[in-house]
């Protein structure tokens, strides 16, 4: 028997999020499930690297395979996501990438790991994660009140930002005493930590009525009308997707140039890795402060207008004072990013009629993560040709122009953005009338 869903503005009333107990509990699990991530983000290239010794390519192939799944699978995830109970979707996929993770150590252990069996973990994992990542977002408005959307992410995006912090420098630590195989046996537990605390959520929305229309197709075709068909939106896609294509060329070879060109061990590159990571710490802690003082619209496209040039320093690193540097642009990059995607995702959240927040999702999932496998291979066949300093600088001077689509649209001068709740307020009958947002 399925319990009611409750209002989940209430308890948030009483002082915040915190006073939320379903809230805390998506949170308790998602920290931890990123301190996992954050170990395994920095273990599986350096098992590449350091222990089956991969060439260029084969990392930028890696990268392509964590991410190939936002292509394969991004759109159906949204339709199919819509008629699944979205609580039962993130357990299921939180231990199915536990499952998953953990071969890594096994293998290593009976000495049978390879660079194919990396590559089938990471695309399996990415699509798991795509699936978790759809109900994720789709989840959190159903949990909390919409106005509390960018308090929500801005929460969640901290804890992120301090796993970003901690978990690099805990995984290079790790990777030293244990060795990068058997570091991300870390990841898998805390994907099992995080399931646990998801099965403890109460709030259990009912189960998704089923459609009058099972055509998975046209479904799919409303998502992509909904985000595409909207100007706002459709530039913060363009954005993020160009960021997203240029970003991965300059992962695909970051960790070679820091691993082998410049010889640093593994506890070094986790602790410059940390140590950029406390601009996202930061970016999270004044989103909504700076959304309030610049304008909601103009949040946006500053702060991805801030971050892109600052990935002009990484080419010209070298093993000296430049490394300070390094870290200096990384954390102004990532406080950018971070401000531009906690308004953007939540602006996205509160536009979105309840019933498409899945197809959405998805379709903004398929689009500015499916890019990323093309950049990661083509940074890693750049790697060879121009070598690994003119692929970070080719996908550097992409990075600096990627704020124009978002600078070029209506949100330049924005400060007060439009939401489902506020357009549909004005309609009789907003279920049988699906709202198309405006683009003015």
């Amino acid at each position: 028997m399925t319990a009611p869903e409750s209002s989940p503005a209430r308890p948030a009333d009483r002082g915040g999020l915190w006073w939320h107990a379903d809230f805390r509990r998506l949170w308790c699990g998602e920290t931890v499930s990123q301190f996992g991530s954050m170990v395994s983000q920095l273990a599986l290239p350096l098992v590449a690297i350091v222990v089956l010794h991969a060439g260029t390519w084969q990392v930028g192939v890696l990268g392509a395979c964590e991410t190939a799944a936002f292509v394969a699978v991004g759109l159906p995830a949204g339709a199919w996501v819509e008629r699944m109970r979205l609580r039962r979707v993130l357990i299921v996929n939180d231990l199915v990438r536990a499952a998953l993770l953990a071969w890594i150590p096994v293998a290593r252990l009976l000495g049978v790991l390879t660079i194919e069996q990396l590559y089938v973990v990471a695309l399996a994992t990415g699509v798991s994660t795509v699936f978790f990542d759809v109900a994720y977002q789709s989840y959190l408005p159903q949990l909390i009140d919409r106005k509390q959307l960018v308090e929500g992410n801005a929460k969640l995006q901290a804890s992120e930002s301090v796993s970003q912090i901690a978990g690099p420098g805990l995984g290079g630590a790790l990777i030293q005493a244990l060795t990068a195989p058997y570091a991300v046996l870390v990841d898998a537990v805390s994907f099992l930590w995080s399931a646990a605390w998801v099965t403890r959520i109460e709030v259990r929305p009912p189960r998704p009525a089923r459609s009058s229309d099972p055509d998975l197709f046209r479904e799919i075709r409303d998502g992509l009308r909904f985000v595409l068909g909207n100007r706002m939106l459709r530039a913060i896609a363009f954005c993020t997707s160009s960021a997203n294509l240029f970003g991965s060329m300059i992962a695909a070879v970051f960790y070679v140039l820091l691993a082998r060109e410049l010889r640093l061990s593994p506890g070094v590159i986790g602790l410059l890795t940390s140590a950029a990571a406390v601009g996202g710490l930061i970016g999270a802690l004044v989103a909504g402060r700076f959304a309030v003082t610049v304008g909601q619209g103009p949040a946006i496209w500053i702060a991805s207008m801030v971050a892109g040039p600052c990935a002009l320093v990484t080419p010209f690193v070298r093993r000296d004072w430049t490394l300070g540097l390094l870290v200096v642009a990384q954390i102004a990059m990532w406080m950018g990013f971070v401000v531009y995607n906690i308004n953007q995702v939540s602006f996205r959240q509160a536009l979105c009629p309840p019933g498409l927040l899945g197809r959405m999702n998805a379709t903004m999932r398929f689009l500015v993560w499916g890019t990323m496998p093309f950049g990661a291979l083509l940074g890693g066949l750049l790697g060879s040709p121009i070598g690994i300093r003119g692929t970070l600088l080719a996908g550097a001077i992409g990075q600096s122009l990627t704020f124009l689509p978002v600078f070029l649209s209506p949100l330049r001068r924005m400060r007060e953005l439009p939401s489902y709740a506020g357009s549909a307020a004005g309609r009789e009958n907003p279920a049988t009338d699906p709202f198309v947002p405006s683009e003015t």
